[in-house]
């Protein structure tokens, strides 16, 4: 094994990367019966952070 397959990363510290710069998840599910579709569901989703240097999108709370 190398160093690399051996690196433990933490979860505290996956998700501090991850929301660092952001993140994307999509997928679908659809429930289907007899070849016929009865519940489709798209996901679609950002994760991000907000702080003081990254402003929210959703404005200033009134």
């Amino acid at each position: 094994m190398t160093d690399v397959e051996r690196r433990e990363v933490a979860l505290v510290d996956l998700l501090d990367r991850l929301l660092a710069g952001g993140v994307v998840v999509t997928g679908d599910i659809t429930l289907r019966i007899a070849e016929v579709d009865l519940v489709r569901i798209d996901l679609n989703a950002l994760i991000s952070s907000v702080g003081p240097k990254v402003s929210s999108p959703f404005g200033e709370p009134t």
